[in-house]
């Protein structure tokens, strides 16, 4: 009987063990967990950031290129060749600016919607939707700086004879 409460006794400690052991793996696991959270958390808000950024760049440039085709039809109106024809290319500079900003914030939306996939949470998903409105605006400002830098280029090159 002894024998058997012995045995008893061994397989609780052994259980015991067992259970500290994995209560502890848990607590590290769990760290990692919520440091990786924090990480994707951040690197979510970042990316939606970074977007919006790229999307205000593309729009100022578009901005920029609507100003340079003003100049140019300015330009041509009054025959002076070289002016037009520097302010398309400066127009055609914009545009080129605006599209490389579409793709940033389309990255940025790809890193956030990245981010989504691997952490469900409000705020990554409110930012993933911030980031992919802000490469849609983008992109649009981009065609329309690539429509204003063809009208400048044509305006210019409707001056050569």
């Amino acid at each position: 009987m002894n024998d058997d409460i012995e045995k008893i006794y061994a397989k609780l400690v052994a259980h015991e063990t067992e259970i500290i052991n994995l209560r502890k793996g848990y607590m590290i696991v769990n760290e990692r967990y919520t440091k990786a959270l924090a990480s994707l958390k951040e690197l979510t808000s970042s990316a939606a950031e970074a977007a919006k950024k790229a999307c205000l760049a593309a729009e100022h440039a578009k901005g920029a290129t609507e100003r340079c085709a003003n100049a140019a039809r300015e330009a041509a109106s009054q025959s002076v060749i070289a002016a037009a024809e520097a302010a398309a290319e400066a127009a055609k500079f914009s545009a080129e600016a605006a599209i490389q900003a579409a793709a940033a914030a389309s990255s940025a939306a790809a890193a956030a919607a990245a981010a989504v996939a691997h952490q469900a949470e409000a705020s990554s998903l409110q930012a993933s939707a911030e980031a992919a409105s802000a490469t849609k605006r983008a992109a649009e400002a981009a065609a329309e700086a690539v429509k204003l830098a063809n009208l400048a280029s044509d305006s210019a090159k409707s001056l050569r004879p």
